[in-house]
């Protein structure tokens, strides 16, 4: 969650998609073996008609020619295509201020999206000019890009083009009003549908040019804006409580996929803080959105919970069971599971349609042993009862709050509240998980601990008071099973400057160091990608006896490459003044990194304009994996 996000709610508190999952999908599969892409698509026929017509010219019955038939010239042996390389060996970028996207040696960084853009047919954004209707903007790419995946489209080399679902977490305020702000207990009708056009999601098509830049198809059919201004389903048990269509979603902070290919944007908000007339439990759900528009219509699913949503990933098994973990970033918030009733069909995408709508939502319990359990919220369970007793947060005071009366007399009234729930029930709270990402062996799983400045008690889990750098922790589902009632756990490490004074501020990081972790995920190569979001203007300790904010003990946020045995850290790149680095997605051979740029403040990413949020590739020059 932007540090921006954080001040707009603090008044409010014909293609197919691949069915895919895991280490076998295609995804994983080529990123493993890209040759294996050309034998895919060409068959093996080419292989064979060569040898055959050179023995058929071979063959002649004419007795009366004594001429000798002319020896074949053999078939020159092709050069074999060199193995990729996934190993990390770039060189670590400084820590820097400035204000453009610092990458290594060897590689180059191309603008793809930015807010204004066009996704759907319209007019664009012009610089010194502002829009007056919606009618402009809901053409437009929203702002604040944030999570995004990216969709293999059948008959299309899904190295050189496919679908990019893209979420908008916040407007880009500067390119919407004069004033470069926006006050929703002040703003007009028209001024409300503007701010609101910039939020949610995008799916474009991209393609790959022949100068190896990739760009937005201008006119595809598969190009569309979902923004709070759209009208979206509601689907799961708490349907029935809530109206039968919202308008809008917003906050739309990370994302996920499921593994029949569509798309998981997650609100990272419990009300509509844009628009505050609408009704606070419209909002905080994951809505499920199809990239290739055949299935149902975008919905809510209510039974994922509803809170801060960051992101959602998935593990599956090999039954086409599948289990979704989610994290709440709230100050403090909760590790969750959903685990759908049945299989999903790896055959029937249409069959898939309600699997969100019914299952079982835990929540994560970490023990001090180092194992944990998943802990079902079912009214009627774990204290999950009328009258039930909310102890509140905990962490974040010496002195206990006075817990309050919570009645959950149903399945909605769990999912409505549901962070109530979660701590009734015991689940832990934690500083302020936000992405998780599990590994392609299924073996680890990872949540950011981005921060939390205000805790005053500490658990295991959550080891350190004024924790204003946060941290990673890994756990491990029992039977690397995502059914599992059981995992256990470690921290992976805490972040942190080792030159800062506080000890509990230094952290543990071998190698580049970084604060406010937030952005995870491990690449099909099982590599481990972070990006940070740390406040520049925040206190960050004290630095060579004074103190410091984070800018002058980190520079600008930041991504990096970690290596999960020796826990090293390698800076692979900084972003522009003012920024947050977030959002990861890749093409299948790992040579195309789609990273978003977030709320820059300088003069990127077009010299002499006003700044704007941008998703942006980074490749190598010489075309091999990213990494190298």
């Amino acid at each position: 969650m932007s540090h921006l996000t954080d001040e707009a709610r603090a008044a409010f508190r014909d293609a197919q998609p691949k069915i895919v999952s895991g280490e076998d999908s295609l995804e994983a599969i080529v990123a493993a073996n890209p040759g294996r892409r050309s034998v895919l698509k060409n068959g093996l026929l080419g292989l064979s008609v060569l040898p055959m017509l050179g023995a058929l010219a071979a063959c002649d019955d004419d007795d009366d020619d004594s001429t000798p038939a002319p020896t074949p010239t053999p078939t020159p042996t092709p050069t074999p295509t060199p193995t990729p390389s996934y190993g990390i060996n770039f060189t670590s970028v400084a820590i820097n201020t400035n204000d453009t996207v610092t990458v290594p040696s060897g590689y180059t960084v191309d603008v793809l999206l930015k807010a204004g853009d066009l996704v759907e047919a319209g007019t664009a954004f012009a610089n010194g000019t502002f829009p007056t209707s919606v009618s402009q903007t809901a053409a437009w790419a929203g702002g604040n890009h944030d999570g995004m995946e990216y969709f293999e489209l059948t008959g299309t080399d899904a190295n050189t083009g496919g679908l990019l679902a893209i979420n908008f977490e916040l407007p880009d305020y500067n390119i919407l009003f004069s004033s470069g702000s926006y006050n929703a207990s002040t703003a007009t009708a028209d001024q409300k549908a503007i701010a609101l056009s910039a939020v949610g999601i995008a799916v474009v098509e991209v393609t790959k040019g022949t100068d190896g830049k990739f760009a937005v198809k201008a006119g595809s059919k598969y190009n569309k804006r979902y923004s709070g201004n759209t009208d979206y389903r509601v689907g799961g048990p708490a349907a029935g409580v809530l109206p039968g269509t919202i308008r809008g979603m917003l906050n739309n902070c990370s994302s996920g996929r499921t593994p029949w290919g569509t798309y998981l944007t997650c609100e990272e908000t419990t009300n509509n803080y844009l628009d505050p007339t609408q009704p606070n439990t419209s909002y905080g759900w994951v809505v499920e959105i199809d990239p290739f528009q055949e299935l149902a219509p975008a919905t809510k699913r209510t039974a994922l919970g509803r809170f801060s949503h960051e992101n959602v990933a998935h593990m599956t098994d090999a039954n086409n069971r599948v289990a979704f973990y989610m994290g709440d970033d709230s100050t403090p918030g909760c590790v969750y599971k959903f685990v759908p009733d049945r299989a999903f069909s790896s055959s029937n995408r249409a069959a898939n349609t309600d699997l969100l709508d019914y299952g079982t939502l835990y929540v994560a319990r970490f023990n001090a042993d180092g194992t944990g359990e998943w802990r079902p919220l079912v009214q009627g369970q774990h204290g999950l009862v009328v009258g039930a007793q909310d102890p509140g947060n905990v962490s974040q005071s010496t002195t206990p709050p006075t817990p309050t009366t919570v009645n959950f007399t149903n399945q909605a009234d769990v999912l409505v509240n549901t962070q109530s729930a979660a701590r009734v029930a015991g689940g832990t709270i934690m500083d302020r998980p936000e992405w998780i990402t599990v590994a392609p062996n299924k073996q680890a799983i990872f949540v950011t601990l981005t921060n939390n400045s205000g805790r005053r008690v500490t658990d295991a889990a959550d080891p350190r008071v004024t924790n204003l750098h946060g941290h990673i922790l890994k756990f491990r589902e029992n039977g690397d099973s995502p059914l599992a009632n059981a995992f256990t756990w470690e921290i992976f490490l805490l972040a942190g400057n080792p030159s800062l004074a506080e000890d509990n501020l230094k952290g543990n990081i071998s190698g580049d160091y970084f604060s406010s972790p937030d952005g995870i995920r491990i690449d099909p190569q099982g590599r481990l990608w972070v990006q940070t979001d740390h406040n520049l203007t925040g206190n960050a300790g004290t630095l060579n006896g004074a103190a410091t904010n984070m800018t002058g003990a980190f520079g600008n946020n930041s991504m990096y490459y970690i290596d999960q045995t020796s826990k090293q850290s390698k800076r692979f790149l900084v972003g522009p003044a003012g920024c947050e680095i977030t959002g990861i997605a890749y093409t299948p051979d790992l040579k195309n990194f789609f990273i978003n740029i977030q709320h820059p403040t300088g003069n990127w990413p077009v010299a002499g304009q006003l700044p704007r949020s941008s998703t942006i590739v980074v490749r190598r020059t010489d075309g091999q994996p990213v990494g190298n």
